[in-house]
């Protein structure tokens, strides 16, 4: 496995032939670059649960310290608490140890500006280019920074989640929850019993031992979720929770052990602020192109606008920033809410979508109904090294931009919208592919949309 290098960090699987995996001789490059880059006094860092983490921590930590860094070492942490660490240490930046859903054998830098958000694509693209050159100066040793450790920042995370004005605590207490979560063991399992206790809400953890060994492809996908979707047919539970390894991702399971939808996560949460904000002419929303139209049903049945974003976290919150949205995030599950940061966070997805149960006083599967029902299909189209898929897009783009029932937007690949159905394709960064995905009112309709753009591009070649 080559080690994958992108605009957010680097990548890889631990262990093997060096340049293959991430080995801590490109840890130390692509910090030091990172380090150079910032030019800053302090960095926050913190890792998930994986078993490697210990390792690339010390590795992250040490380099920072011989750049001459304040390094504070908020330990086994969240990503969007460590977002949050940032902000709250003044720190320059932030360094977060994990691969997200990636399975154990991964792991991953992903890095921080001041604010706590994900370097610009411009950014990320000069770290890459200070690592490629190794133009590196280290601290004189009169001048070694130094590690402070911080253990408080997950009880400042859940206090946050707390003090925000639309998580109505004390709805969620009177409403007696019960709640079964899949921490995957990793960091969930130690923050969520936090925030669980905190909201007043009786709780069963199920993979909660932050050992790194995921009991399950830790993707918060249905296929991966048989455990807890089991546990919840058994009865006893209002809602099932899911979070990724990093906490950053979130899923519901219904009360019937039925999927919520991974990608209904964002649409309820946002239907829950809208109707709770303020109707001044802002109640603007974003999602990236990937994301179900659901979204932006709900914004116009609240009288906001909707607008779509390329894929990736930072282009969302870009978006958002630009239009002012109150909510946004991906399909993936990814709740942003800028009145807490500008990040993907779990907890306050959970917040607002407890108070909005505890408020509607619905069980989760009736909220669900109360939503547009559009299915997603997800296929792909492998190609050889040498195709141009560039050109084949561009082929795509022309053929329909004359479809007087079709809107196509290029922003990021190429999505084509129909009045009741959409379909977009986008090139793979890491491999020779085109992701496709199509979404209808139903998966076969959905699956055969997708279906017949996989055929335009297979004519194509």
């Amino acid at each position: 496995m080559t080690l994958i290098k992108s605009i957010s960090g680097i990548r890889g699987t631990i262990g093997g032939r060096t340049g293959d995996t991430l080995n801590p001789l490109d840890i130390v490059k692509f910090t030091t670059a990172y380090a150079t880059f910032i030019g800053g006094k302090r960095i926050v860092v913190g890792r998930d649960g994986r078993i490697s983490g210990p390792m690339v921590r010390d590795v992250v930590c040490g380099t920072l310290v011989g750049m001459g860094y304040e390094v504070i070492d908020i330990g086994l942490a969240t990503t969007p608490t460590t977002e949050l660490a940032v902000r709250w240490h003044q720190a320059d930046g932030g360094i977060i140890i994990t691969a997200s859903h990636n399975p154990t054998q991964w792991n991953a830098l992903k890095l921080l500006n001041r604010e706590g958000e994900f370097l610009t694509a411009a950014d990320g693209a000069e770290v890459l280019r200070i690592a490629e050159a190794e133009d590196f100066n280290y601290a004189p040793v009169e001048q070694l920074g130094h590690v402070v450790k911080d253990d408080t920042m997950n009880r400042q995370h859940v206090q946050s989640v707390l003090d925000l004005h639309l998580v109505d605590v004390e709805a969620i207490r009177q409403r007696k929850f019960r709640v079964c979560a899949d921490t995957i063991n990793s960091v969930g399992g130690i923050i969520l019993p936090d925030l669980f206790h905190a909201l007043g809400v009786d709780f069963e953890i199920l993979n909660g031992e932050c050992t790194g060994q995921f009991a399950h492809n830790p993707e918060p996908l249905e296929k991966n979720l048989q455990g807890i979707m089991d546990r919840m047919r058994q009865g006893g539970f209002d809602l099932g929770i899911v979070v990724d390894p990093d906490v950053d991702r979130l899923a519901f399971i219904c009360e019937d052990g039925k999927m919520f939808g991974e990608e209904y996560t964002l649409v309820s949460v946002a239907d829950y602020v809208l109707s709770s904000s303020p109707k001044l002419g802002g109640l603007n929303t974003v999602s990236n192109l990937s994301s179900t139209r659901a979204l932006r049903d709900v914004t116009e049945k609240h009288g906001g606008h909707y607008t779509a974003a390329a894929v990736g976290e930072v282009n969302v919150t870009t978006k958002m920033k630009e239009v002012g949205a109150v909510i946004g995030g991906e399909g993936n599950g990814g709740v942003i809410y800028p009145e807490s940061h500008y990040g993907r966070d779990a907890l306050v997805g959970i917040g607002l979508f407890l108070s909005s149960l505890a408020q509607k006083g619905l069980k989760a599967s009736e909220l669900r109904k109360t939503f547009p029902d559009y299915q997603i299909a997800k296929n792909r189209i492998d190609l050889t090294p040498e195709t141009d898929v560039d050109a084949i897009l561009v082929k795509v783009k022309e053929m329909f931009a004359a479809d007087p029932e079709a809107t196509v937007n290029d922003i990021d690949g190429v999505k084509i919208d129909f009045p009741t159905k959409w379909v977009h394709l986008r090139k793979s960064n890491t491999e020779p592919i085109i992701r496709v995905y199509s979404e209808a009112q139903t998966m076969d309709e959905a699956d055969q949309l997708g279906k017949r753009l996989m055929q335009v591009v297979y004519d194509m070649q």
